[in-house]
């Protein structure tokens, strides 16, 4: 079921006036992983690695134990660092914190960002999960998230979804709060650029990366973003 905004709708109008601010960062690629990242997934995250700008991974396994899932990602984890690229943990905090992440994205039902914030200490990169809901965005920044993410804005096959926003919800997030937003939910190169011209501060890309060629992906990726309007001073 689908979570009613308890602030309504935005005016039908409000993206056609949005315009970005030129001091915002550009849009980053933030990088989900399959829910298979044993036998040759290192090597798949190396090439996706090197062949374009990445600003984060997210390790996203589901269903195995906390052990498990600290030996799957030990090798990312420092194919990541060796890239400068965040290395984040989907859902458990306990893991973020077992084995040093750069931070955990959560769920609406994965605990407080508070919560998460005292165990993992003041630099960990906190990200929560608001579906389509402005309230909950700004709850999330109350509590201390680092980033909010929005979606999905596609249909997707890496989860079920019943949130479908529209996109000025990132417009209207990127005019009234200075926070990150992350654009989620079957983001591809040809769909992308709206989401990018909306106000998304990061792309949240799976499928389109792992269900093909990674390298390709990730530099069809870098392409359009390498378009994005800049404004001049």
């Amino acid at each position: 079921m689908d979570i009613e905004d308890p602030l309504g709708p935005l005016g039908p109008d409000f993206a056609a006036r949005f315009r970005r601010d030129d001091r915002r960062p550009p849009c980053q690629l933030y990088l989900v992983s399959p829910l298979e990242v044993g036998g040759g997934f290192p090597d798949r995250l190396s090439r996706a690695l090197d062949a374009g700008p990445v600003a984060a991974f997210q390790l996203r396994v589901k269903n195995i134990d906390q052990h498990q899932a600290a030996a799957l990602a030990e090798p990312l984890q420092r194919i990541c660092e060796t890239r400068e690229v965040a290395f984040l943990v989907n859902d458990s905090v306990s893991l973020a914190k077992r084995i040093g992440a750069d931070g955990v994205h959560l769920g609406q039902d994965d605990g407080d960002p508070r919560e998460a914030r005292a165990e993992l200490g003041p630099e960990a990169q906190i990200g929560v999960t608001c579906h389509g809901s402005r309230h909950l965005a700004m709850e999330a920044g109350e509590a201390g998230a680092d980033y909010v993410a929005f979606g999905a804005f596609h249909p997707t096959v890496t989860k079920e979804t019943s949130h479908r926003p529209d996109p000025a919800i990132l417009s209207w997030w990127t005019t009234m709060f200075e926070l990150p937003c992350v654009a989620i939910g079957g983001i591809a190169p040809d769909n992308a650029m709206e989401l990018v011209l909306a106000g998304a501060d990061f792309l949240a890309v799976s499928n389109a990366v792992w269900g093909g060629d990674e390298a390709g992906a990730i530099r069809a990726f870098g392409e359009v973003l390498s378009q994005q309007p800049r404004s001049k001073r």
